[in-house]
Formats: C-alpha cells, sequence, structure tokens
C-alpha cells in the first residue's frame, strides 16, 4: 500500500512528544495500526530501500520521501511522498502531517534548519541528532568540527567561493596536487583533481555543476600520499544498561574513480597501531555529533598514521559489501540501533561489492546478463529499480564472497561485468 502526499497544514500537534521516545521503543507496534512505529526517511535511494527493508522487518511503519517520484525506497515503503526536502515549509508540513516518531535523513540537501526547529520545540526525534545533520549535510560544517574543535588531524584545506579564491589557496599553500569538492554533493560529483594552474577552472567549474545544492563554494584540500582509505562503519547503539555504546564494524577497503566509489572490500587489512588510531578518531567524532546508528567514517591510512576525511551520520555506500560480508549488514544495524536495539557488527567472512553504471542515458531500462551473474556462486545482486538511468548512474551492484578479500573481489567484478544496462525495446 502506497499512500501520496495528503492535505498538510503547519503546526499540527504531534501525538508523541520525544519524553515518551525512551518507553516506545522499548516496544515496537503494528504497521497500518494505532499501535505503529512511524519512521521517515528523508532521501529513498538504494541506501534508503535497503533500511526500509530492515525496518519493515522489525514490523516498523515505513515512510519513504523523496525528490523525485518512484525512487527505490519509495517502491517497498508503506507510504511514499515526493517534495523539495531543502524547502522547510514543505518539509515542517510534511512532518506534521505524518507525525512519525523518528525522522531518518538519508542524503545531504535537506533544510536542516527546519529539523533543528523541531527537534527543539520536542516535536520530532532526529537521527542521529538534528546537529549532526546540520553539521553533515555540507563538507564545511564537518570540517571544521573535526580539525578545529576536535583536533583531528586531516588535510589542509581551504573554502573558497570564487575562482580567484581557489587559485589563491593553491599558490598560497595548498599546492599541487589538490583535490576540489562543493561543500554538499554527494557520490564523488563535482569532486576532481588539480595537478597544475591549467585545471583549475575546469575544476571550479565541475565542481559548481556537481553541488546537491548550489552555494557557489568549495573546500580545497592539499593531496595525501596516501596507502588506501577506508571507510569505517561505526555503530552507537544501547547496550544491555541503556547506555550508549561505541561500535566498529571491520574496516572496508575500496576503490574510487572521480571521487565515486566502484568497488569495496572487506575485511581491508591494517596494522593494529593503524586501526586502533582510526578507531579512536571515528570514536571522537561520532561522540561529538551524537545520537544513535550508523555513522560512515572515511579516513586516509599511511602506515600508522590516519587522517579524517568525512563522515555521514547514516549507512555509506562503499557498505554495500556488509550484506554478504556481515551478520547484520550496516543497514540492520542503522535499524536495530536507533530503535534502541541490540546490535552485532561481527564479520562472516571475507567479502567484496562491485558497482553496476547505467552505461546509458534512458527512463525504464532493462537489464540483461542477469542469469550469467547469477550462476556465479558465492555472489549475490542487488538491482536498485531507479527509474532513469544516466552513464555513471549507480544502478546496481555485485556482491560475492570467498576464502580472501582478493578472491571476492575478483569474483564481485566478474558477477557486475555480467549484467548489462540497456534501453528498453518497447513494442506499442
Amino acid at each position: 500500500m502506497v499512500s501520496r502526499l495528503p492535505d498538510l497544514t503547519i503546526g499540527v500537534q504531534f501525538p508523541f512528544p520525544t519524553d515518551v521516545y525512551e518507553s516506545r521503543m522499548t516496544t515496537l507496534g503494528t504497521p497500518l495500526s494505532p499501535s505503529a512505529t512511524r519512521v521517515m526517511l528523508l532521501g529513498a535511494g538504494e541506501l534508503g530501500k535497503e533500511v526500509l527493508i530492515a525496518l519493515q522487518r522489525l514490523g516498523v511503519e515505513t515512510i519513504a520521501v523523496d525528490r523525485y517520484e518512484h525512487s527505490p525506497g519509495q517502491q517497498v515503503a508503506h507510504h511514499a511522498h515526493t517534495i523539495d526536502m531543502s524547502d522547510p515549509e514543505q518539509l515542517k508540513a510534511l512532518i506534521g502531517a505524518v507525525k512519525p516518531h523518528l525522522v531518518v535523513p538519508e542524503i545531504e540537501a535537506i533544510a536542516t534548519p527546519a529539523l533543528e526547529e523541531l527537534e527543539a520545540a520536542g516535536q520530532v526525534r532526529v537521527i542521529p541528532t538534528a546537529r549532526a545533520a546540520r553539521l553533515t549535510m555540507d563538507r564545511e560544517g564537518i570540517r571544521r568540527l573535526a580539525a578545529e574543535t576536535l583536533g583531528l588531524p586531516t588535510s589542509p584545506y581551504r573554502f573558497c567561493d570564487s575562482l580567484d579564491a581557489l587559485r589563491q589557496a593553491i599558490d598560497s599553500g595548498i599546492g599541487y596536487p589538490c583535490i576540489v569538492k562543493p561543500v554538499m554533493s554527494s557520490s564523488g560529483k563535482g569532486q576532481s583533481r588539480i595537478d597544475g594552474p591549467e585545471d583549475i577552472e575546469a575544476a571550479w567549474n565541475y565542481a559548481m555543476s556537481g553541488g546537491r545544492v548550489s552555494h557557489g563554494r568549495i573546500i580545497v584540500e592539499g593531496f595525501i600520499d596516501f596507502d588506501y582509505e577506508i571507510t569505517l562503519l561505526t555503530v552507537r547503539a544501547k547496550g544491555a544498561d541503556g547506555q550508549i555504546e561505541t561500535h566498529f564494524c571491520e574496516p572496508i577497503g575500496h576503490l574510487q574513480k572521480a571521487g565515486d566509489y566502484v568497488e569495496s572490500w572487506q575485511p581491508q587489512p591494517m596494522a593494529s597501531k593503524a586501526l586502533l588510531k582510526a578507531q579512536e578518531v571515528a570514536r571522537k567524532v561520532t561522540s561529538d555529533l551524537g545520537g544513535l546508528g550508523v555513522f560512515g567514517v572515511e579516513l586516509f591510512v599511511k602506515g600508522d598514521e590516519v587522517w579524517f576525511s568525512e563522515v555521514s551520520p547514516r549507512p555509506h555506500d562503499t557498505g554495500l559489501v556488509t550484506m554478504i560480508s556481515q551478520w547484520q549488514s550496516e543497514f540492520e544495524l542503522h535499524a536495530r540501533a536507533i530503535l534502541g536495539l541490540p546490535v552485532d557488527t561481527t564479520l562472516r567472512r571475507p567479502a567484496a561489492s562491485a558497482v553496476i553504471y547505467g552505461g546509458v542515458d534512458a527512463k525504464g531500462v532493462v537489464y540483461e546478463g542477469i542469469d550469467d551473474a547469477l550462476r556465479i556462486p558465492q555472489s549475490d545482486l542487488r538491482l536498485f529499480g531507479k527509474p532513469e538511468s544516466f552513464v555513471n548512474r549507480r544502478m546496481g551492484v555485485a556482491v560475492a564472497y570467498d576464502d580472501t578479500v582478493d578472491a571476492a573481489r575478483e569474483r564481485a567484478r566478474r558477477v557486475a561485468g555480467c549484467v548489462k544496462v540497456k534501453v528498453a525495446d518497447i513494442q506499442s
């Protein structure tokens, strides 16, 4: 059953103030009934879809909100709404009409001041917190928190509002090579490497076109000559005594192209000293952000040294590998943690994921080679069901396990390579 956007009014009295949140989360209700526990996801792409499924397995009533119709999560949720989530009035009106117990931001382009306003008024509980959503929605907030407030090691950086400011920042200390990113973007959009003065203008223009919301502002980072980068999935969940505990998944290694992940694997081999440092950095930043749930902490590693890169207060795209590598995937961990339930971050076996890209610009595409892909043992496939394909859009993912990470990576690549996205030949 899927519902569409109802007539909305602002200032509706919320029936479940957050002072009863703790008691409600000790029990779960029945979907589509007066006792239902309702969770709203703001952003319902492929990651949100898996969170929604994990919540539904626990009997939660789910509400999927996105900026376009028929997003992956909207296809499976109990209720689906399409709004401009960066519009504070639309966002407040929808939350006021639906009255969810929890609001879970799954993307960056959200009117976070509206969430802070509602949370401060005791009208909704934001996961992990409205403050965390605001700080991490753009790279400036989280980088200043990590480097300037918490004193975590990071690459050198500057924020720039113009092409001239970018040139000056590079010439006055950042140097070459360096990385330019929009202050708000996802999946590497708008991110590029500058190797010399001739690359600056193209990098600026690409950053301006790649942001989720145009701010006319970028971050330029000095290049760190790292050995590898990891995602350390960090879970804040309640223990048996009701106190919040921090859990770590095994580190996830990943390969990126143009800032977007194309492969990930777990576990990434690390020296014990480096792993302890990574966990310390992740614990500091997630403890400051607070709340419950999964955080995707991205880190650079060279030898025993670790640098903070970014953090997402939600499941991470590189963590898609956990659907086959862990007893509880990052999506199950997130669902359990935000509901106050126990979590288990145990690794089952070495595994890997490989992205399936659209390769074509078309709507209503078809997929070929699925049968060949699924004949490869020790593997699985997720096709996201996105209504429109783009050449560089992530349309699915292959996951595989094996005795070693290298073997699992090779197997996942084989599975992904079997699947071809084609323009549908629909006969009238």
